[in-house]
């Protein structure tokens, strides 16, 4: 069999916010609307102020305002829930982001419980989940939308009556794409850790979402020939081949035993990793023209 379509989220995601920038441009020509994320961070973990920076690039690329809040490690839950509050209240924010994880002191779920419905762009506040679960518009988390985009894409667009089993059942991840591929009409199984037969049940797949976080856990044998695997998994693994103490990333996908067997497969890195930013900026300008009164872009 010949080896899979290599899905190249980088690419699809910078496709999604040269769109993205050119809605904001209208947005801003038509309604004098500049879209603006806020992004917390709390303490100085090295691997969150790299994500903080990039996400704060790409904002500012596609025309957005960029508001950036760096509080101390030591920062009492309470404080940073009123900071949330604040910045809530604030019009020129219409989407929220605290840079997870936190320190211990502070409630994880507090967090996303205090950031405004409207304004939770990551799409993990409860009502945003409950919406999606009701077929309802709300925000979705945005590595189950970048997952979602780059099945369909690969797909030809349309995913309905294909059989779809996602590996993972996560808050983050595992149930909101289940939910997106439901709403795409598909058939979702949803698989864990306590699935009976695992390797046959992911192998019924006509699209394959692994989001459990084992490095290299599906095999070949798991995958369907010609099946869609979106890979979700971002682990770091030694690379002794590259010297002492080197990693390499490495996805929940055994990639080099797998391309020879999938219809498509997205890559790590290089695959869903480049989507979650795009969506993000997406989900603010959804967020945005919501709050003004204003029709969100279709064309998604």
């Amino acid at each position: 069999m010949s080896e899979a379509r290599i899905i190249d989220g980088k690419a699809y995601a910078a496709g999604l916010r040269s769109r993205i920038a050119s809605h904001v441009e209208k947005l801003k020509a038509e309604h004098g609307l500049t879209p603006g994320l806020a992004v917390v961070l709390v303490g100085e973990d090295p691997a969150s102020e790299v994500y903080v920076r990039n996400k704060g690039l790409a904002t500012k690329e596609v025309g957005m305002n960029s508001y950036e809040f760096k509080l101390p490690g030591d920062t009492s839950e309470e404080a940073l829930l009123a900071k949330v509050r604040e910045l809530n209240s604030d019009p020129a924010v219409h989407g929220i982001l605290v840079q997870f994880p936190v320190p211990d002191q502070i409630s994880q779920q507090k967090v996303i419980d205090t950031i405004s419905p409207e304004k939770d762009v990551d799409g993990l506040h409860p009502i945003n989940a409950g919406r999606l679960a009701s077929g309802l518009d709300g925000l979705v988390s945005c590595t189950p939308l970048g997952c979602l985009m780059l099945a369909k894409d690969a797909a030809g667009g349309k995913l309905e009556g294909r059989h779809a089993v996602v590996l993972g059942r996560s808050n983050l991840v595992g149930k909101p794409v289940a939910q997106l591929l439901l709403k795409e009409n598909c058939t979702v199984t949803i698989a864990h850790s306590r699935t009976a037969d695992l390797p046959a049940v992911c192998a019924q797949a006509d699209v394959l979402v692994a989001a459990v976080g084992r490095p290299k856990m599906v095999k070949s044998d798991w995958v369907k020939p010609g099946a869609i695997v979106i890979d979700v998994g971002i682990n770091r693994v030694p690379a002794p081949e590259k010297g002492e103490g080197k990693t390499r990333l490495v996805g929940d996908v055994d990639f080099e035993a797998v391309k020879t067997h999938a219809g498509a497969i997205t890559p790590v890195p290089g695959g869903v990793g480049p989507m979650t930013i795009a969506c993000l900026l997406h989900n603010t300008l959804i967020a945005a023209c919501r709050q003004q009164g204003i029709e969100p872009p279709k064309d998604f």
